[in-house]
């Protein structure tokens, strides 16, 4: 047997298989972002409908997070990666898990759109709620963006802009609880926004996670307990993380 050529074709055969697996991860996002953006529309417009079909497509997430986490699976047990591949590899297993907790909060947020779509909504009609929204889905994007171009600088961007997301999701829990406080019978509603912010603000965190997956891949560095000043430092020095 000639064994001249197996080993490129073993090694593009690999390439193919984290190729292959690393699109799957972004259609995963893809549609996560997709259920964020429509869980958000649902609570703003009071469409009890959309705010339904959010609740009840979650499924598609695990089902994807279950068959990407297999193929990874596969691909430790029959190709075993080393350094930066299997970085890569470890780096995709931990995303999924974000974004499968991402997809359970959208759930969330689209049970309680259908539910407060039968009540009145607010004079503001949920302003607040709808910029922390667009803030979070941008997040989340350019986080997914970071990932698929393995940009470590971009990743450090978007995630010092989860401190954004904390700031509005205070401001709002503040102003939620004057409410309350002036005006009893809105309790319920608020109690209900309140859990959405908080949902929102996850989100942003497990985007903010996904940005650390990058530095990661890119660095080989677990930046998860360091400050992201002292990261950036560190990265301009030319000393990696």
């Amino acid at each position: 047997m000639d064994t001249a050529d197996l080993s490129p074709h073993i090694s593009r055969r690999f390439n193919e298989d984290l190729d292959r697996v690393r699109n799957q991860v972004l259609a995963m996002g893809g549609f996560v972002e997709q259920q964020l953006a429509k869980s958000v529309t649902a609570l703003v417009e009071g469409d009890s409908s959309l705010g339904e079909a959010v609740a009840h497509d979650d499924f598609h997430v695990n089902n994807m997070e279950v068959s990407i986490d297999e193929e990874c699976s596969r691909i430790l047990a029959t190709r075993a990666p080393a350094a930066s591949d299997l970085r890569l590899i470890v780096a995709i297993i931990k995303a999924i898990t974000d974004l499968e907790r991402m997809g359970d909060e959208c759930e969330k947020i689209g049970y309680i759109a259908s539910r407060l779509a039968a009540q009145e909504r607010p004079v503001d009609k949920y302003r607040e709620v709808k910029h922390l929204g667009r803030v979070v889905q941008d997040l989340v994007h350019d986080a997914l963006d970071a990932f698929a171009r393995m940009d470590a600088e971009a990743a450090l961007r978007v995630a010092r802009r989860d401190r954004l997301v904390d700031e509005e999701y205070e401001a709002i829990q503040r102003q939620s609880i004057t409410f309350m406080m002036e005006d009893p019978r809105s309790i319920r509603r608020v109690l209900d926004v309140m859990w959405v912010v908080r949902a929102l603000e996850r989100i942003g965190d497990h985007a903010k996670n996904i940005c650390e997956y990058v530095i990661y891949m890119v660095h080989g560095k677990d930046i998860r307990h360091i400050r992201i000043e002292d990261v950036e430092r560190a990265l301009k020095d030319g000393n990696g993380p």
